[in-house]
């Protein structure tokens, strides 16, 4: 099994962040679709997994996300 290699993974999340279509990373980047969606499903882990642990019992009034 091939790795990506931190700066192209870096490239792929920070392209998805900006709102680029996993048609269009593969395309630009050469990388698999599979890649790509197997990616973003262990961004979106990790990320809850920290909102789990840093974002309980906030004091807050309302709370505004886009």
């Amino acid at each position: 099994m091939n790795r990506l290699d931190s700066k192209k993974r870096a490239q792929i999340l920070a392209a998805l962040v900006e709102g680029t279509s996993i048609r269009a990373i593969v395309r630009m980047l050469g990388v698999s679709k599979n890649t790509v969606a197997k990616l973003l499903l262990e961004a979106g882990a990790a990320c809850a997994v920290y909102q789990d642990k840093h974002l309980r019992n906030l004091k807050c009034e309302r709370v505004q996300m886009r």
